[in-house]
């Protein structure tokens, strides 16, 4: 346990809430206007560009490999929804009124895996596959028919190599997936949170598992340790990946044309808020950073997070980033859910995060529960629990004073009529029917209370 940190921290009131896992809405006050957070940061538009340039190139084979992405050519994405009955029913449980549209954004419908990993997981996959074929002759030129990965020839070059990554389900899944179908030796290092259903799919799929009775962290770094070991080896670390981040971040390049497309503006005076749920960082920092590359100070990004697993908070609140853990604060860090439960959030996710987005909370296991079984009720939509995290968002800062100040600082109070809320749902369409009628049964249990 860090002591330096505790004598200077916790006698804070934020800090005292942090350690009685009391709910809170908090302002990132190391954000920086978007003009100035470009000269600090070593990334831009252009990564953004070429990574969806990338995931073009890959459509025709996506197309062929799996035939449900055909109906968007190839295109690994989701649509948005509004939630009406649910933005009814946060009005009325927090006493509020939620002016502007609620919107939810369907990444649990993801096509191949189903959760918002799909996005940087498969492309960081992808674009490892594309280098190894051009170094090896396999591609002549980026200019080829990527169709030919589905080839003998490039199963059989592919299976001499290895890819390895440790997760607590979603990401494993993604990689998992799509390496065994190019023909790679996948091993995915799953911590101790893992669902069985997600260890089950993988070993279907013909993915090495290693079920480790550890925290996130430490499945991580020992998936690191072993991968590093094999110079066959290729790591997809979720704490230090630059392209897993670029991945996301083509997320924003297409919500911008569905926006686009549904006539919703987002300018001065319609401002757009996106609610995510946010566990080592990659997803929701990538997608935020997207959103900033094309819409700058107009959009807020926030991040959700478990009251007990709140590392990306602590990470930025101290200015450790990575240099702290939950366990420092004596937090409990166990959570159901599952793609939340990292005690430490990623050093260079949050290094680049702290100058672009807004404000973040944290949720109750129970508040989880419960609006997953509102979700299914509502709206029939069943998302798994770490899914929810965003759902509170817009009502925990619109009844907090903490939040409220958030809106002042930023002249948004007078705007909200015109706002547009995304609460980014991060998976639940792969999870087995049994699973899906227990969490159901614990959040009505838990609505019951």
């Amino acid at each position: 346990m860090n002591e330096i940190l505790h004598k200077e921290y916790l006698e804070t009131d934020l800090f005292k809430k942090i350690q009685s896992a009391q709910p809170i809405f908090w302002e990132n006050n190391l954000k920086i206007p978007f003009v100035e957070a470009t000269e600090k940061v070593p990334y831009s538009k252009n990564d953004v560009d070429d990574a969806e340039a990338r995931l073009k190139r890959f459509a025709p084979f996506i197309i062929k490999a799996f035939p449900e992405t055909a109906i968007n050519n190839g295109l690994i994405e989701s649509e948005f929804t509004e939630i009406n009955t649910m933005k009814e029913y946060l009005e009325d449980t927090y006493q509020t009124t939620i002016s502007g549209k609620l919107l939810l954004k369907r990444d649990d419908t993801l096509p191949i895996a189903g959760t918002i990993k799909a996005r940087g997981a498969i492309y960081e996959v992808l674009k490892h596959a594309e280098t190894l074929a051009l170094e090896n002759g396999l591609l002549e030129s980026t200019d080829d028919n990527y169709e030919k990965f589905l080839n003998d020839e490039f199963n059989e070059f592919f299976a001499q190599h290895k890819i390895m990554v440790g997760t607590t389900g979603n990401l494993g899944i993604s990689v998992g997936v799509m390496g065994a179908k190019l023909g790679f030796n996948v091993t995915v290092h799953m911590s101790t949170e893992a669902k069985q259903w997600k260890k089950d799919l993988l070993r279907s799929r013909g993915v090495n598992v290693v079920e480790h009775q550890t925290n996130f962290t430490e499945a991580v770094n020992q998936g690191r340790a072993e991968s590093l070991s094999d110079p066959t080896s290729y790591f997809v670390d979720d704490e230090h990946s630059i392209e897993l981040f670029f991945g996301y971040t083509v997320a924003a390049n297409r919500l911008a044309r569905q926006l686009e497309e549904a006539n919703i503006k987002v300018d001065a005076e319609h401002p757009l808020f996106v609610y995510l749920p946010c566990g080592i960082g990659g997803s929701p920092g990538g997608i935020s950073f997207g959103l900033k590359q094309i819409y700058g100070d107009n959009v807020h990004c926030i991040f959700a997070e478990p009251t007990q697993m709140p590392s990306m908070l602590l990470g930025l609140a101290t200015k450790e980033f990575d240099g702290v853990t939950v366990d420092d604060f004596g937090i409990e860090s166990r959570t159901i859910m599952d793609g939340l439960a990292v005690p430490r959030t990623s050093g260079l996710i949050s290094r680049i995060m702290q100058y672009y987005f807004d404000a973040g909370y944290t949720l109750t296991e129970e508040e989880s529960m419960r609006l997953l079984g509102k979700m299914i009720d509502l709206e029939a939509i069943s998302l798994e629990p770490a899914a929810l995290a965003g759902v509170v968002g817009v009502v925990r800062m619109l009844t907090t004073d903490s939040g409220q100040d958030f809106l002042a600082n930023h002249h948004l109070q007078s705007k909200l009529d015109k706002a547009t809320h995304i609460v980014w749902a991060t998976g639940g369409s792969m999870v087995p029917e049994e699973d899906m009628q227990a969490f159901y049964l614990q959040g009505k249990a838990v609505d019951k209370d």
